[in-house]
C-alpha cells in the first residue's frame, strides 16, 4: 500500500511537510508525491540501502553503557529529507552570524576588561561561579580576537512554526562530519528527488573549515600547518574527527605527537623530523590540553601548549576559555548581550528561559517543576535534565532540593512540543520530532552551513534527539523558492 498523508497521524505540533489537512508545505509537494507513489516494499528497500551504505563507509559513533562498555554503533539515518525553504534560511543565517558575532565579543570582554559586567548588564556571581571561565587565558589576544571559531547552535521549531535558538555549543561542537554523510547517502538513495530539487550545496564545509582555521596561522603562507588534535580512538567523536582531517588534507595528531621546543614554537613528530604546527584543530576539552597550566596528569595534551598560544607561536580552535559562554545560564542572557554589544535586537529568539538564581523566577520554577524542563549549566547530550511532564514525584523532589541548594546551576523551560517530519517507521511512515544544528565559522569572515544536522528522536513521542539516547539523523535541504506555508 502506497502513503495516505489524510491519515498521517499528526498531534498538535507543526509537521514541516505536511499540514493538518494532508496536504503538503511548499517545496515538500514533489516528495510527497514521490514517496506517495512508493509501496511499502520498495520503501523499506530504500531505507535497507542507506543503512548498508553507511555501514559500507564506516559511518559510526560511540557509546558507552554500564553493561557493554564502549562500543561501535552504524549511525543511526532516516531516509526522508527535511526541506527548508532559502527565503526563510536566509533570516536564520543573518539571526545565527549575530549571535555568534556578539558571544565572541562577550568572551573578549570576559577576558579583557569585563565591562559588560561592571554596566549591570551580566551577572557578576555568574561569572564567579563558572565552571568554564579560565583564569590562564585572561589578558590573551587570539587572532582576529575570535576565541569560537567553530560553533554549533541548536534550533528548535514550535509549534506556531517559529523557529528559537534552543542552546549554543562552543567548546567543541560535533556532528558536522554526519551531516556530510548524510548528504552522500541521501544522493544515493533519492537521486532522482536530490536532481530534482537542487538542495544547496554542504560539501564545501571541509574547505571552508580549512580557510576559517588557515587565516589564524601565525606565519604568512598559502598552506599553513594544520593539524586535528583528537584524543585517540576512544571517543566517541573519533570518526568525526578523523573524516574532518582527511577532507582538509590534514594531519590527525594526538597530543603525544606533539611538543613544545624551546622557542615556544609548536612541533609535529614525522619520518622527517620535527615540523612546525601553524594552527591546531583541538577536539580535546580544555582541562586536559594542557597538563602545565591545566590538569597534570592529562596524557592527552601536550605541555607547555598554553604558552605557545599565549606567545602567538600557534592558534588553537576554538581558543582556551571559549567555553565560559557554553553554559546554559550564560544562554539565557544572550539577548541582552547581542544588544549591549551590537545594539541591535535578536533575529532568532531563545527559548523562554526561567533563571533559578533570581528568587521570583527560581519560586515560580519550584512551584510547577511537573510543567518545565529543568536544565543544569553544564551538562550535554540530555543528560542530568529533568523532563517534568514524565518525572516522578521522588524527581521533582530531588531537583527541587539541587535548585535551592545551587539556584545559580539551574535554568528551566517550558516543555516545547518540538516540530515534527515524516520519518520511516517500519514498513511505513510517521511523524518523528527534530532539532537542527547549523555550524557557524569565524575567523576573516563568519560563514554558516547550508543546513546542518538534522537530529531525530526515532522513539514516538520522544523529544531527545541524542544518538547516544536513542536517536537519528536526516539530511537537511535548504531549497531555492517560495516560504514554508503554514496551517
Amino acid at each position: 500500500m502506497s502513503i495516505d498523508w489524510k491519515t498521517y497521524p499528526l498531534e498538535q505540533v507543526y509537521d514541516e511537510l505536511v499540514q493538518r489537512s494532508g496536504r503538503s508545505r511548499g517545496h515538500a509537494r514533489n516528495l510527497l508525491r514521490r514517496l506517495s507513489s512508493m509501496d511499502q516494499e520498495e520503501l523499506a528497500a530504500r531505507q535497507l540501502a542507506a543503512e548498508l551504505a553507511i555501514k559500507g563507509m564506516g559511518v559510526t559513533f560511540t557509546v558507552y553503557t554500564k553493561e557493554e562498555g564502549t562500543i561501535d554503533r552504524a549511525w543511526p539515518f532516516d531516509i526522508i529529507p527535511r526541506i527548508i525553504a532559502k527565503a526563510e534560511w536566509e533570516r536564520v543565517e543573518a539571526g545565527l552570524k549575530q549571535r555568534v558575532h556578539a558571544l565572541n565579543l562577550f568572551i573578549d570582554d570576559l577576558y579583557h576588561e569585563q565591562q559588560i559586567v561592571k554596566d549591570g548588564v551580566f551577572p557578576a556571581e555568574v561569572l564567579e561561579e563558572s565552571q568554564n571561565f579560565r583564569e590562564q587565558c585572561v589578558g590573551v589576544n587570539p587572532p582576529l580576537g575570535i576565541w569560537a571559531h567553530i560553533c554549533g547552535s541548536d534550533l528548535i521549531r514550535g509549534t506556531d512554526g517559529t523557529m528559537y535558538v534552543l542552546e549554543d555549543n562552543l567548546r567543541v561542537p560535533s556532528g558536522v562530519s554526519y551531516m556530510l554523510e548524510n548528504r552522500l547517502v541521501t544522493k544515493r538513495v533519492f537521486p532522482e528527488l536530490f536532481g530534482a530539487y537542487g538542495p544547496l550545496p554542504v560539501d564545501d564545509y571541509p574547505s571552508q573549515l580549512f580557510d576559517t582555521l588557515a587565516a589564524l596561522s601565525p606565519r604568512p603562507a598559502d598552506y599553513p600547518e594544520v593539524v586535528v588534535l583528537t584524543p585517540g580512538i576512544y571517543n566517541s567523536a573519533y570518526f568525526e574527527h578523523s573524516y574532518l582531517a582527511q577532507q582538509m588534507g590534514c594531519e590527525l595528531v594526538e597530543g603525544r605527537d606533539l611538543f613544545v621546543a624551546e622557542d615556544d614554537c609548536v612541533y609535529m613528530r614525522t619520518v622527517d623530523g620535527p615540523a612546525r604546527v601553524d594552527v591546531i584543530y583541538r577536539r580535546i576539552d580544555d582541562l586536559f590540553i594542557d597538563p602545565e597550566a591545566f590538569a597534570v596528569d592529562s596524557v592527552l595534551g601536550v605541555p607547555g601548549l598554553l604558552r605557545a598560544w599565549k606567545a602567538g607561536t600557534v592558534a588553537l580552535a576554538n581558543a582556551p576559555g571559549a567555553g565560559v559562554a557554553d553554559d546554559k545560564v550564560v544562554y539565557a542572557f544572550v539577548p541582552q548581550i547581542i544588544e549591549y554589544y551590537l545594539g541591535e535586537k535578536p533575529l532568532i529568539k531563545n527559548v523562554p528561559t526561567f533563571r533559578c538564581m533570581y528568587p521570583e523566577e527560581r519560586e515560580h520554577v519550584l512551584a510547577n517543576l511537573q510543567e518545565l524542563v529543568v536544565k543544569p549549566a553544564n551538562e550535554s547530550g540530555g543528560y542530568g535534565m529533568l523532563m517534568g511532564p514524565q518525572s516522578t514525584k521522588a524527581e521533582r523532589e530531588l531537583f527541587a532540593e539541587l535548585i535551592r541548594k545551587r539556584p545559580r546551576n539551574y535554568i528551566a523551560q517550558p516543555v516545547i512540543n518540538l516540530s515534527t517530519v515524516p520519518t520511516v517507521v517500519g514498513r511505513g511512515v510517521e511523524p518523528r520530532h527534530v532539532d537542527l544544528r547549523p555550524f557557524i565559522l569565524s575567523s576573516d569572515r563568519i560563514q554558516v552551513t547550508m543546513g546542518g544536522l538534522t537530529r531525530v528522536a526515532l522513539r514516538k513521542g520522544s523529544l531527545v534527539v541524542n544518538s547516544s539516547q536513542g536517536g537519528g539523523s536526516k539530511d537537511t535541504w535548504i531549497v531555492d523558492g517560495g516560504e514554508i506555508r503554514r496551517t
